[in-house]
């Protein structure tokens, strides 16, 4: 194991796409641990001589973080709060925006408009955990709408998002705090305020993950006959041209003053996982994951407890069918995951170790020996050439970043 930050300050990963695409850098923010979103630089470290790099530091009391970058091309990709703000505009979730960052120079990615009647390929709130497509063209991301929030907090439901790269969007911007954005954005997943129980509906979409580039998983929270909340998994086909992405279905692409922003035409969400049943339905919110595909886009991973209630790793097909379960542990993963970039092993903590699974046989390898602290749950990613794999932890009251080989 090596440590590979040391300043006495937080240092966070994002849950995937952290290395540079020669796996020679970690890119970080620096928001203390916990909720507050009061870091003001993206920065990035050498895993081998340990240099520190300020990718970006926001200015006009902004704030930024969680950091992505791009698989194929050296952009920054992260959340930035509202420029100037004051007590009728905050950073919230839905008052931010992507912003990437490339060549010294920085943009919009999303489009902000919250003036009807609203532009198409423009969202009306904010945007959250960009992550591209693993071709580096989309983006994906979570999203939370501020003119419903405005009506009535309850009808701002999270929802799953992708921008492409079929911009720019200009709206009028007739609003001080509306803004131009580089990539067309729409909303991919359909929500409701009031899932009828028993139903494939949901009232939150979110914890997406690419399968292949034509696809997108995520969790939705549907609603079990006696009405509690069941998150199954979701996936939905995506359009394959620019005019997929451009025409509208049965609903308005920008929404309405009363309706969120709906998906393109032919974007329909299929459920693939029935768990109401079980002794322990749904798939588990705690730890906090994101649902996975391995790189062949064959088999999508997510965490969901046994019939003894301890959560292990799970496989299902993207067309649908039973799920497999791949873990065995007696104590539980404790972390969210990720492929190798091979696809077959995946990475997460387990016993309070950096743990390798055998993507066949649910075999563990530990990479880690004891740790002085439990590594976090918040992100265990692998290098993309396989070698190495990164995590948090914390040291003297500071989570720092940490990595080991992986023997492949």
């Amino acid at each position: 194991m090596k440590q590979l930050t040391f300043a006495p300050r937080h240092h966070q990963l994002t849950n995937i796409n952290v290395w540079t695409a020669d796996s020679q850098w970690l890119v970080f923010d620096v928001r203390p641990s916990g909720a507050s979103f009061t870091g003001k630089t993206i920065e990035r470290v050498n895993v081998h001589s340990g240099e520190i790099e300020v990718l970006y530091t926001a200015t006009d009391g902004a704030h930024v973080g969680v950091v992505t970058v791009s698989p194929t091309a050296e952009k920054y990709l992260f959340i930035h709060g509202p420029e100037n703000p004051d007590a009728s505009w905050q950073y919230d979730f839905h008052h931010r925006r992507g912003v990437i960052a490339e060549n010294g120079a920085v943009q919009n990615l999303d489009a902000l408009d919250i003036t009807a009647p609203f532009t198409p390929g423009a969202l009306r709130g904010g945007t959250h955990v960009h992550v591209y497509s693993p071709n580096g063209e989309n983006v994906s991301f979570t999203y939370n709408d501020h003119v419903l929030h405005e009506c009535d907090p309850a009808l701002d439901l999270r929802n799953v998002g992708v921008a492409v790269p079929f911009g720019p969007v200009t709206p009028p911007c007739y609003h001080p705090r509306e803004y131009s954005g580089s990539h067309w954005c729409v909303l991919v997943s359909r929500t409701t305020p009031t899932p009828r129980p028993g139903s494939d509906e949901i009232n939150r979409a979110y914890e997406e993950g690419w399968v292949g580039n034509q696809r997108l998983a995520f969790i939705g929270d549907t609603l079990s006959i006696a009405g509690e909340k069941v998150p199954e998994l979701f996936i939905v086909a995506l359009p394959d041209d620019e005019q997929g992405w451009k025409t509208p279905g049965d609903a308005p692409l920008a929404g309405s003053e009363t309706t969120l922003p709906a998906p393109p035409k032919g974007v329909v969400q299929k459920r693939l996982t029935f768990t109401h049943q079980r002794r322990f339905p749904g798939l588990v919110n705690m730890p906090r994951h994101w649902v996975r595909s391995n790189p062949q886009a064959t088999e999508i991973g997510f965490l969901m407890r046994d019939d003894n209630g301890v959560v292990q790793l799970w496989l299902i097909s993207p067309q649908g069918g039973e799920p497999r379960q791949l873990t065995h542990t007696t104590s539980g993963i404790q972390s969210a995951f990720n492929w190798h970039p091979s696809g077959e092993a995946l990475g997460f903590v387990l016993d309070d170790r950096i743990a390798l699974c055998d993507a066949r046989q649910g075999s563990i390898t530990f990479l880690s020996a004891d740790h002085a602290n439990p590594p976090s749950a918040d992100a265990v990613v692998f290098s993309p050439d396989g070698k190495k794999i990164a995590w948090m932890e914390e040291v003297s009251g500071f989570r720092q970043l940490w990595m080991t080989e992986t023997g492949w």
